[in-house]
């Protein structure tokens, strides 16, 4: 498991190891780190052109140094001082003495043009806001050259806690952070400008709880149930989905075909679209009685396509058991029936229908995309599953730490896969998961199944409801 925390705790931890090593050692142990990622980048270092874009914070020591270790290595060195006088005196001066220079911000053009890779060291964790005008207009002229663009730490100008980018800011194509990620480095915005990720062990002792963390393949496969040699259809849980309408019968064929692939032992459906249903999946139990008289189900998926109809979405509430909310059904749920149930409650929704819950701008949310997932966990006291580039999953009430998804491909960005993910995951509250384990399970298999069957080119809903075994059989086969 990949785990974040927030630039408070990292400071605590740092200031703690400091106090038990000799002065200078901690960055040193960064600079390493660094040095050796750029190397790794660069294939060859010796005859290789590198400029630093050093700030006067820490952060901008790291640079110089690994920029040192470089020219060390026969690497031609350029650092590019943004606050003249206030670079790290240490870093600066062994940078000197192992043959690199330095040169004005005004004079750093050509130097840029001509570098094999540019060393981004201008703002650290402790940034707020975007880059100031100087190293907005360096940050920019590297982007554009050829030159491999390194973030020390997290790309500048992007927000450590936040993942929100309120200005220029640097684009990497590889980030190496120090002791731990950070939320940026994992979430959206910020997420599109780190690149790739390198982690960079440096003894840091941290808390047990991070503020995110992003499962990996064996903690789904922990979490993913597992029939025994007892059990039956109904002992495996029974998922019910209240879903699609006259309209939409196609939301309701797609939440039951991730259903039907998500661990429970059998679905009913209940609503207008059953012949549609059963036309696509003869195995559905399939009800016009109502969810009340459908028969006993562990869990209820209810919302998409759903149009208008409330009634449904108010008796699904009522019930005792878990339930998922996508779709239509946010928009129809009573807020104070979902804050007043007491069984687990997951609502699952887009940017757009977040803001319309949060009654803000669709943007506001993209550009705050964790404080949106906790604020709306919060008011309706539920578990959020906040779907988008990276989709985000908040316990209930806000609390604990945030679950990023770390699968998927831009090409499930079409209609009916989320229909998909919620039968998924809403299957998965039937065998018994909680709401955040059945969220973050249910997202990571459905971005593995988007992968599987889009493999780089445009693809259907119902082909990534085809590749959920695929994708299941891949995370237990680790």
């Amino acid at each position: 498991m990949r785990t974040a925390y927030r630039v408070d705790t990292v400071r605590a931890a740092e200031r703690d190891l400091m106090a038990r090593l000799p002065e200078g050692a901690l960055m040193q142990r960064a600079a390493a780190g660094l040095a050796a990622a750029c190397a790794d980048l660069l294939g060859r270092v010796y005859g290789r052109r590198v400029v630093l874009l050093v700030g006067s914070g820490d952060n901008g020591g790291d640079a110089l140094y690994a920029g040192a270790r470089l020219a060390r290595r026969g690497a031609g060195v350029t650092a590019v001082p943004l606050a003249p006088g206030r670079a790290h005196a240490g870093g600066l001066a062994a940078l000197l003495r192992a043959g690199g220079r330095t040169v004005a911000p005004g004079d750093a053009d050509g130097p840029i043009r001509r570098a094999d890779l540019v060393l981004d060291g201008v703002v650290g964790i402790g940034g707020r806001g975007g880059l100031r005008e100087d190293a907005a207009r360096l940050a920019a002229l590297a982007e554009g050259s050829r030159a491999a663009v390194v973030a020390v730490d997290l790309p500048s100008g992007v927000e450590a806690d936040t993942g929100e980018v309120r200005g220029a800011a640097v684009r990497a194509d590889l980030t190496v952070t120090f002791g731990t990620h950070k939320p940026a480095l994992l979430v959206d915005p910020a997420r599109g400008h780190a690149g790739s990720v390198r982690l960079v062990d440096i003894g840091l002792d941290l808390p047990g709880e991070p503020d995110l963390e992003a499962l990996q393949h064996a903690d789904v496969a922990r979490l993913l149930p597992v029939p025994g040699a007892e059990s039956d259809k109904y002992r495996r849980g029974v998922v019910g989905i209240a879903a699609g309408s006259a309209r939409y019968p196609g939301a309701a064929v797609l939440a039951v075909a991730g259903a039907l692939r998500g661990g429970a032992g059998a679905v009913r459906y209940v609503g207008p679209a059953g012949q549609a249903v059963l036309a696509r999946h003869p195995e559905t139990l399939v009800s016009d009685r109502g969810p009340a008289r459908a028969g006993r189900v562990q869990a209820w998926v209810v919302g998409p396509g759903a149009g208008d109809d409330a009634a449904t979405v108010a008796e699904v509430l009522a019930s005792d058991v878990p339930v998922l909310i996508d779709a239509d059904g946010l928009r129809l749920a009573d807020a104070d029936a979902v804050r007043g149930r007491t069984a687990p409650t997951l609502m699952t929704p887009h940017a757009g229908e977040a803001a319309a819950l949060l009654g803000v701008a669709r943007e506001e949310v993209e550009a705050g995309r964790l404080a949106a997932a906790r604020e709306l966990a919060g008011r309706y006291g539920a578990a959020v599953l906040l779907k988008g580039a990276t989709t985000l999953v908040v316990g209930e009430g806000g609390g604990g730490p945030v679950r990023v998804n770390p699968t998927g491909t831009p090409w499930l960005a079409t209609a009916g896969s989320g229909d998909v993910l919620s039968g998924m995951a809403g299957s998965l509250l039937a065998a018994g998961l909680s709401a955040v384990d059945a969220g973050s399970a249910g997202a990571y298999l459905h971005g593995l199944a988007g992968r599987f069957a889009a493999a780089g080119a445009p693809v259907g809903a119902y082909e990534v409801a085809e590749a959920l075994p695929r994708a299941w059989r891949d995370v237990v086969r680790e």
